[in-house]
């Protein structure tokens, strides 16, 4: 049982989790009427919290919709197989375990001291999109989160050359099926407070939790060390995926430049080429050393 601190704090974040699970849910028309939405479960903490919440919406939101949760047994050595579903059962909660020993094909194909996320990833949608249609789900969410997002809007920056990263909503690449993403708008680090309070009963993902120097986890680190040096920053960049001004990038496919002309009348995507931008001062100290990183330096 929890003290009845923990437990006030415990409902206090899934409040503030739930209120913007529903805000994605409706910014993004996630769920609608008579969904069947097949909630995939890896045991991992943000996919937790997601069937926690879900379930949570489900009890007290005006339209009426399906859970299942389902779990793909990879086949991974040492996997505790009876964590879930124990855990589920416990709840009351439909569910599904699906077995394929995508681990055997991912460990034969890669080689030693290679990023594995790659191939296991398309494995595994590859049957969960499977599984969808033979559940008749109208709907696939994805415990993925804010954080999730940002750092793959920077991987795809950095080492893929595009500006791309993660939607709330999408067609899957067999375009059959809705993915959604409902923790859309939630930290990382809310969603782990979240776990620890609740308690789940985590299962740790051995077969790239173990990988070192992974480019995701370089972006991650990035990302944590500016959310402890400039708190908000996080929550400005999340904003400008919301706010996109295609007159002011470069992409010719997206924006009509060859055509441009003078309009010779006020232009909604006009620019004020010559003013000095102005910003927040705290853009300006991202790329100022501070004081004791200048005397670091010089010692």
């Amino acid at each position: 049982m929890m003290q009845k601190k923990t437990l006030y704090n415990a409902n206090k974040l899934q409040k503030r989790i739930r209120r913007l699970v529903g805000t994605a849910i409706a910014d993004f028309n996630m769920i609608e009427a008579g969904d069947r939405v097949m909630v995939c479960l890896s045991g991992g903490k943000d996919s937790y919290a997601l069937l926690d919440i879900l379930r949570n919406l489900q009890a007290h939101a005006p339209l009426d919709f399906e859970l299942i949760a389902v779990n793909l047994d990879q086949k991974q050595p040492g996997f505790p197989e009876e964590v879930l579903p124990t855990y589920l059962s416990k709840i009351g909660m439909p569910f599904r375990i699906v077995e394929q020993d995508t681990y055997s094909v991912v460990k034969r194909v890669i080689a030693d001291g290679k990023t594995t996320c790659s191939l296991c990833s398309r494995l595994r949608r590859g049957v969960l999109y499977r599984v969808a249609s033979e559940l008749g789900a109208t709907k696939i969410a994805l415990g993925h989160h804010r954080d999730d997002i940002l750092e793959t809007l920077f991987l795809n920056m950095f080492y893929g050359g595009k500006l791309k990263a993660m939607p709330p909503k999408l067609i899957s690449d067999d375009g059959k099926h809705i993915v959604i993403r409902p923790l859309a708008y939630c930290k990382e680090k809310d969603l782990e407070t979240y776990a620890g309070l609740v308690d789940f009963p985590i299962i740790p993902c051995n077969l790239c939790g173990s990988q070192k120097n992974l480019q995701r986890q370089v972006i991650k680190e990035m990302m944590q060390h500016w959310d402890k040096k400039f708190p908000g920053r996080l929550e400005t960049m999340f904003r400008s995926l919301q706010n996109i001004q295609l007159s002011h990038l470069a992409d010719t496919s997206r924006y009509d430049f060859v055509n441009l002309k003078p309009q010779g009348q006020p232009f909604k995507d006009g620019d004020t080429a010559f003013d000095e931008e102005t910003f927040e001062p705290t853009i300006e100290e991202m790329l100022t050393p501070t004081t004791e990183e200048t005397e670091s330096l010089s010692g």
